[in-house]
């Protein structure tokens, strides 16, 4: 007999199929729309969308007891203080060279030079960007119940700090309601290895509907654009996570990225940080032995403020926006997206439409049309899947150095 298949070969597998499915299926829908309909939307888009909501369904509870858990553990809150503050600084710090990297190159690049006798026109509509201190002041929920039902995470993660510390100051009081979180957890994550049974069928489905209704021939419209945006990402994630890896932990970032690499699968096939938090946080904490108490925190708090493969589709999109529409930008407006950008990635967390807001606001800090955000949109979807595998790896990648540093201390 063969040597049996782990889940992850399986998602591979699952993976890949489900690309060359989804391309084959798009080329056959010219000769029988109605099957092509049939099995997109009553097959695939259904199964794709099982499989994701039974995910979700586990992220909040998963989120909420690993987190009291980890806090709980602490010993002390000076840990925890200086936890936050590196977590904090080092995912501003990834974002900021990002969407650095990203201006520059697109700026080279120039994507949009010749494109400019297709202007679209058509009005979007965009939320307005909420202020700072909105956010700040939202951290806190009115009914911590409903943030819970409604997943608002990062008043989720501050419900949780809360009621981690208050367990732990308890001390043998506590105790009970310790063991209770514990348990809790290890049954909510034994839910996850039965959905995790069902991963390789989900992501099958959600690859080949994403291949199926998009095609390929989207890609060469905006190929510059792009094409731009993917080398950037690619950049990004092996160039600069790699070297951080390299450098701070001394460790292979071949060997780093080959053991995260089925929360990567899971970020592109769901285009959703928030829904490969599980999938992550068992990636760092058993593959890569990353303590508990710091991916609890790190990994959620990731996954809600840090967006760099957001930040570079941002640089890319608002440089080729300005090409289309014969606007220059100087050096005064490429500060103004760096900081805009930056800020936004934390500013807009947990907001429906994340990346349209965040483009909107830095489009409008440079004087740029929103009506630009309908060029992008066309292949938005592909790149979305890309740049949230560079999302969930900064996470991975920044909880991994965090845990480094304080098995130092």
């Amino acid at each position: 007999m063969g040597k049996k298949k782990t889940i992850t070969e399986k998602i591979l597998i699952a993976f890949i199929f489900g690309i060359v499915f989804g391309i084959i299926l798009n080329l056959f829908k010219e000769f029988s729309f109605t099957l092509y309909n049939i099995v997109t939307d009553n097959i695939l888009s259904t199964g794709g969308e099982i499989f994701l909501r039974a995910l979700k369904m586990l992220v909040v509870p998963i989120v909420f007891c690993s987190l009291i858990c980890g806090i709980c553990n602490l010993k002390d809150f000076t840990s925890l203080g200086r936890i936050s503050i590196k977590t904090i600084s080092f995912y501003i710090f990834t974002t900021s060279v990002a969407i650095s990297i990203a201006i520059l190159l697109a700026s080279i690049i120039n994507p949009g030079e010749s494109f400019k006798s297709q202007i679209i026109t058509n009005e979007i509509e965009i939320n307005k960007a909420p202020k700072i201190s909105e956010i700040l002041i939202n951290i806190i929920p009115l009914n911590p119940f409903e943030s819970l039902v409604k997943g608002n995470m990062l008043q989720v993660i501050f419900f949780a700090l809360l009621i981690g510390s208050a367990i732990s100051i308890s001390k043998s009081k506590g105790k009970s309601t310790n063991d209770f979180f514990i348990s809790l957890n290890e049954v909510i994550l034994q839910a996850l290895q039965i959905v995790m049974i069902f991963a390789p069928y989900g992501i099958f489905c959600l690859i080949s509907n994403t291949f199926a209704t998009q095609g390929l021939e989207m890609i060469l419209e905006l190929g510059k654009y792009f094409f731009t945006v993917v080398i950037v990402l690619f950049i990004h994630m092996f160039l600069i996570y790699g070297s951080l890896i390299k450098i701070l932990s001394k460790i292979s970032p071949i060997y780093f990225f080959k053991n995260i690499k089925e929360c990567i699968f899971f970020a592109f096939s769901t285009s959703s940080s928030s829904a490969t938090i599980p999938i992550t946080l068992r990636n760092v904490t058993e593959n890569l032995k990353v303590k508990k108490k710091v991916a609890s925190f790190t990994i959620p708090l990731g996954s809600t403020i840090n967006m760099d493969g957001t930040a570079i589709m941002q640089g890319v999109a608002t440089v080729f926006i300005a090409n289309i529409y014969s606007q220059n930008l100087f050096l005064i407006d490429y500060l103004t997206i760096i900081l805009t950008a930056t800020l936004a990635s934390i500013g807009t967390a947990g907001v429906p439409g994340v990346g349209l807001i965040m483009l909107g606001m830095v489009l409008t800090q440079v004087g740029l049309p929103l009506e630009g955000i309908a060029i992008v949109m066309g292949v938005d979807r592909l790149l979305d899947m890309l740049r949230t595998s560079v999302n969930v790896s900064g996470d991975a990648t920044i909880s991994f150095l965090i845990d480094q540093s304080e098995n130092n201390k």
